[in-house]
């Protein structure tokens, strides 16, 4: 198995520096990566970086609570577009789900996909504030409001596990029928780690050992 062409090789951390940036994309270059999932402020940087291979440029959106206005979120992602992003990951508005507010999380998933212009949308639930029956409803939203993808994670919720094997098969569950795919990230630092979230329906994985799981 290829599994250089199921990681986003990621860097989203606050303090990422520019040495830090370029190691990524070298070893994106280097490891023929599918894609790179930088913070927005990169992203002209690495579509410039990256211009002569095949790896995508990935971005994300009201990143990492998902509390910003779907306007802002709106301006984010075509601001991200027009830097160069090939998809977009936007996180969800966690409290408007835990509100049972369907409507506003339809409409904004609806909204930030007609921005993406035809790319990628993923949509990150934060499977770890969220119980079963609320990652399936955050996945059925997720279909109707015509997102690409659903995300188990940010990686940044405190003492968060990140993406759970059980977690991914309910996911995965839930939007096969409707041509969704799903994004496992948050946690996954090794090759046994990677395997099982494929084998629970994962086609891509975000992951900032990237070059660690390949060489293994």
């Amino acid at each position: 198995m290829d599994l250089n062409k199921y990681i986003e090789h990621t860097l989203l951390k606050q303090d990422a520096t520019k040495d830090e940036l370029k190691k990524l994309l070298e070893e994106a270059k280097a490891y023929n990566f599918l894609g790179v999932c930088v913070n927005p402020c990169n992203v002209a940087f690495a579509k410039e970086y990256l211009k002569d291979t095949n790896v995508k440029i990935v971005t994300v959106i009201g990143f990492p609570l998902g509390q910003s206005t779907t306007e802002v979120k709106i301006l984010e992602t075509i601001d991200a577009i027009k830097n160069g992003a090939d998809e977009i990951d936007m996180v969800i508005n966690v409290g408007r789900l835990k509100d049972n507010d369907d409507i506003y999380i339809i409409d904004e998933i609806s909204k930030i996909k007609f921005a993406c212009q035809g790319h990628n949308l993923k949509v990150i639930i934060e499977t770890d504030l969220l119980n079963k029956d609320e990652i399936k409803r955050a996945c059925e939203l997720c279909i109707k409001g015509g997102a690409d993808f659903v995300k188990t994670s940010t990686g940044f919720v405190k003492n968060g596990v990140g993406a759970k094997v059980e977690d991914v098969k309910i996911m995965y569950k839930t939007v096969k029928n409707a041509g969704l795919q799903v994004k496992a990230s948050g946690g996954i630092r090794d090759k046994e780690t990677a395997l099982k979230m494929i084998e629970a329906g994962a086609v891509r994985l975000g992951t900032s050992s990237g070059v660690k799981i390949v060489e293994s």
